[in-house]
């Protein structure tokens, strides 16, 4: 029952993956190399959802965006790590419930 309810948790969090996925392989190439910033913003965003969760991180890629702008300086920003992660990343993106080695 705890594994149902913590795949229920990372559903809407395994969606938003799915999507800015779908936008960097799609739509991000017809921009071009554009990015003031290295990680680019879309990289950015989905980095900060993996380890921060929805709301956080789609928090986190927003502020990202507001400072992107002409006049920014760029540079390397990566996003700040989490205290204790609680989760493991996929080789495709999507979040899972780390093993605790028990058994």
């Amino acid at each position: 029952m705890k594994a149902v309810a913590l795949w229920v948790f990372l559903v809407p969090r395994n969606l938003a993956v799915l999507f800015l996925r779908f936008y960097r392989a799609v739509i991000s190439p017809l921009y071009g190399d554009v990015c003031r910033y290295y990680p680019s913003c879309s990289s950015y965003t989905l980095q900060a959802i993996q380890q921060r969760g929805l709301v956080m991180g789609s928090v986190l890629g927003i502020y990202r965006i507001i400072r992107c702008h002409p006049w920014a300086a760029g540079g390397i920003d990566d996003v700040p790590p989490a205290r204790k992660p609680h989760f493991r990343v996929t080789r495709f993106g999507f979040v899972v419930a780390s093993s605790q080695g028990k058994g």
